[in-house]
């Protein structure tokens, strides 16, 4: 068989041994049963997926399509063109002449010059004719008078003040408290400090040392005791419990599951083959039952039927008809053009009508001149008569 080539999977390994042999072939066939229903159906399914898209499916987009195109797009494009933008134009011409103008007015009109005329310039006036002048002056008063002055009553204020509270308090500390802070730091040091290094160094150095050799020593047993604890856990669990399920899904579970696997895809596969064989099968079938009769019945029996009715039957009809209406409208036409003329006369006999022109022979005008002021003088004058005016007064 051409599957044959294809049965193990891509990362097979050989070498299972009798019983990956033995289960391989009754687990195939039992995933063959199972699987070339679902394969079928799925067959089944796409074949008529493909079918639906192709014949039902695309026509009735194209048709929603043209349908949305016809009542929908073309009104709506038609709307926003002729409707919509001509009303948008003028709302918002509308729009900017009811709000926007007559703001824009009153700002440039009304509000900028009484800005401008109003308030900035008698502020700008006053700034410069008032306030800059005074502004000078006050500088002048302070630069002149005020500034000497204060700095001579600074000056006398920090001298008192260093008279009165910093020379005191500077003779305090450096003759008094100075001495006295010495004093207390020799007595500080002599009776607390160096009793209490000395205790620190040769009593409390060696006993925290001691403690913490003693709690090294223990802390290291525990250790210790808890590796080994550990160790003999760690032991038990990969003899009891690791090696065992190592040992099931190695020698077990991989080997089925890489057998079910491939025993799906050769199925799969296989499947495959037999639902094309089928679908095949059921294609000839309908082909030879259903598809050869109407076909032969088509070819030889409605085509040269309908051959005769376009031929024979429709043509000379539609002949028929052409001049049996070509006919009809030169009748509607005749009919008419008698019904205008009838109409035309009763008119022209009840109201009246244009005096017709009888035809005469062509009389031939005397040689005309500009007026008196001819200049040819064996030629008379002729009346400068239009041709409309000829045609209502022709001449005896």
């Amino acid at each position: 068989m051409e599957y044959g080539k294809h049965q193990a999977p891509v990362h097979y390994e050989g070498g299972d041994g009798c019983l990956t042999t033995l289960v391989r072939i009754p687990v195939r066939i039992v995933v063959l049963v199972l699987v070339l229903p679902v394969r079928m159906v799925w067959d089944a399914l796409a074949a008529g997926a493909r079918a639906a898209d192709r014949i039902l499916l695309r026509p009735l987009g194209r048709a929603l399509a043209w349908l949305f195109e016809v009542l929908v797009a073309v009104p709506a494009r038609w709307l926003w063109r002729s409707v919509l933008t001509p009303l948008g134009h003028g709302l918002r011409w509308l729009a900017a002449a009811v709000f926007v103008w007559p703001w824009v007015a009153l700002w440039r009109y009304v509000a900028v010059p009484v800005w401008r005329y109003g308030i900035v310039v008698p502020l700008e006036w006053l700034y410069a004719r008032v306030l800059t002048p005074a502004g000078h002056g006050l500088r002048w008063v302070w630069r002149a008078l005020l500034l000497p002055a204060g700095r001579g009553v600074a000056k006398a204020l920090g001298w008192l003040f260093t008279v009165v509270l910093v020379m005191p308090v500077v003779l305090l500390w450096r003759y008094v408290l100075k001495p006295l802070g010495l004093a207390a730091g020799w007595l500080a040091e002599h009776l607390v400090v160096l009793p209490l290094a000395w205790t620190y160094r040769e009593l409390l150095t060696p006993l925290g040392h001691g403690i913490a050799w003693s709690l090294d020593l223990l802390a290291r047993g525990i250790g210790a005791g808890c590796r080994g604890l550990w160790a003999a856990l760690r032991w038990l669990l990969t003899v009891l419990l690791v090696t065992p399920v190592v040992w099931v899904y190695r020698r077990i579970i991989t080997p089925v599951c890489r057998e079910i696997a491939a025993a799906v895809g050769v199925a799969w596969r296989v499947a495959g083959y037999i639902s094309r064989v089928v679908g095949r099968a059921l294609a000839w079938l309908a082909w030879h039952l259903v598809g050869a009769p109407v076909s032969w019945v088509y070819r030889n029996v409605c085509t040269p039927v309908g051959h005769f009715l376009r031929d024979d039957v429709l043509a000379p009809a539609g002949r028929a008809a052409r001049a049996v209406g070509r006919t009809v409208r030169q009748a509607l036409d005749a009919a008419r053009e008698t019904v205008r003329q009838a109409r035309r006369d009763a008119w022209r006999a009840l109201v009246g009508g244009p005096r017709e022109v009888e035809p005469r022979e062509p009389v031939r005008p005397l040689a005309r001149t500009l007026g008196s002021t001819t200049t040819v003088p064996s030629a008379a004058p002729e009346p400068e008569i239009s041709l409309l005016k000829e045609k209502s007064f022709p001449q005896g």
